[in-house]
């Protein structure tokens, strides 16, 4: 054990107790908070920010005008003042070194950027799973490696295990209620090598009870549930706000065929799967089965046409092997809340792969990931495609 690591700190439990861990484990810690996003601030483009060489750096914890984290004024989000200084008050505690980076340029374009543009192609994104992989680890590992670290850590519930053959493999958490692989799945080799979760050997009550006896201020603090750049759920107002003059106007609600059922507000207002808030009289219970961006259309229907035993993935990445093969029986999550189920994966052509389901998915949403499995390793995943593929 051993050797200096940069723990991410989001003010939370889980990444406060991660850094207790890590400390008494005999390594070198130092906590980070990443300064990501506030809205209204320009991502860290304001003409002041700009200019400021140092406003990608890293600053003291003392400095609290580190590029404008108290001018912002916004303590909302696992990234606002509220979480800086709940995480400068957990470093205190553990008497180890706390400092602000900031990462609003690299969130803008590798996260915000994202989600819009895939709302406004008719799909679902995933902020979150782009977060882990371009900004927490990518910018992260980069500037932390840089600084002399041998290390990031989290306080993702997962685990890393190294393979016999020598790949490295995320590891389902011992908290299967609360295992976060899903959301990690997009990580290389490079990332994962230089990288430590140790909260993922324990259950989220074992964590909490570490966290009080250690007194640490956040112990019994909530865990964050909102997209932290969009804490009211309100992603179309977001888009709207974010980009406006780019936002498709209303459209038609149709059926498959084309009949024309009403109007709708705008396609970044649905997703795959969604029944709630279409204020369409149908007469029973009906869904969006479909988005066609092209046409500003949404596709109205029942419940048995979301059900799927075909889905379609590409941008793969290969986590606890080197490629899936000509075809193997995997267990795959179409999203990060889905039980899963056991499907047959095959190359589908350049850069494609198909899994076949054995009992037909829900709500396969072109945008989503889909991540597999082999028994606890995550074999890699990809992203949905749309279902007409091929």
């Amino acid at each position: 054990m051993g050797g200096k690591v940069v723990v991410g700190m989001s003010g939370g439990v889980d990444s406060s107790v991660a850094a207790l861990l890590l400390k008494e484990q005999g390594y070198d810690v130092i906590g980070v908070t990443m300064r990501l996003w506030q809205e209204g601030d320009g991502g860290c483009l304001s003409p002041k920010a700009a200019g400021n060489d140092s406003c990608s750096g890293l600053r003291a914890a003392g400095d609290d005008n580190a590029c404008g984290l108290k001018a912002a004024g916004d303590d909302s989000g696992c990234c606002g003042l509220r979480a800086a200084e709940d995480a400068r008050g957990v470093a205190e505690t553990l008497g180890i070194p706390f400092y602000i980076m900031d990462f609003r340029r690299e969130f803008k374009g590798s996260v915000v950027d994202y989600f819009v543009g895939e709302y406004l192609q008719g799909r679902t994104p995933n902020p979150c799973i782009a977060c882990n992989r371009h900004v927490k680890w990518e910018a992260l590992l980069a500037r932390s490696l840089a600084l002399g670290a041998d290390y990031v850590a989290t306080g993702h519930y997962a685990r890393i295990a190294r393979l016999p053959g020598g790949r490295y493999a995320l590891r389902r958490s011992v908290t299967e209620e609360k295992d976060q692989t899903y959301a990690l799945y997009g990580l290389t080799q490079y990332q994962l090598a230089h990288t430590l979760m140790p909260v993922g050997e324990y259950e989220k009550g074992q964590i909490r009870d570490m966290a009080l006896k250690a007194g640490l201020p956040v112990a019994q603090k909530p865990d964050s549930q909102e997209i932290c750049f969009v804490p009211d759920g309100d992603y179309a107002g977001f888009i709207d706000r974010f980009a406006p003059g780019r936002v498709p106007p209303s459209g038609d609600f149709v059926t498959a065929q084309g009949n024309v059922l009403g109007r709708h507000k705008g396609i970044t207002h649905y997703t795959i799967g969604q029944r709630r808030g279409l204020e369409l009289s149908a007469g029973k219970r009906v869904y969006v089965t479909d988005i066609r961006p092209a046409s500003d259309e949404v596709v109205i229907g029942d419940r048995e046409e979301l059900f799927t035993d075909e889905v379609f993935c590409g941008d793969i990445n290969y986590m606890a092997v080197e490629d899936f093969g000509a075809s193997r029986r995997a267990f795959a999550k179409i999203r990060y809340n889905h039980r899963g189920e056991f499907c047959r994966i095959e190359k589908a052509g350049e850069g494609l792969v198909r899994a076949l389901f054995e009992k037909p998915v829900r709500a396969a949403a072109p945008g989503q990931s889909i991540c597999f499995y082999e028994g606890e390793y995550v074999l890699g995943g990809g992203i949905i495609r749309r279902r007409d593929i091929g």
